[in-house]
């Protein structure tokens, strides 16, 4: 699991904190983006957009990182 940990780190060009921080970033903002869907599924007529932009944005974030 280190190996991997160790090998994941270099083929992200992060050291540690730089990926905990990134990845962080990522699974907090899924977690928001996915209590904004269950909000919307209640109410559809609220957060329209919402979930469905925070898709469109980690997206980006993620392939403009590679």
């Amino acid at each position: 699991m280190i190996k991997d940990s160790k090998d994941h780190l270099i083929s992200a060009n992060q050291r540690y904190f730089q990926h905990f921080k990134v990845a962080t970033g990522i699974g907090l903002t899924m977690i928001v983006g996915g209590f904004q869907a269950l909000l919307h599924a209640l109410c559809p007529g609220i957060l329209k957009t919402s979930a469905s932009d925070k898709i469109k944005d980690l997206y980006t974030k993620v392939i403009d990182r590679t």
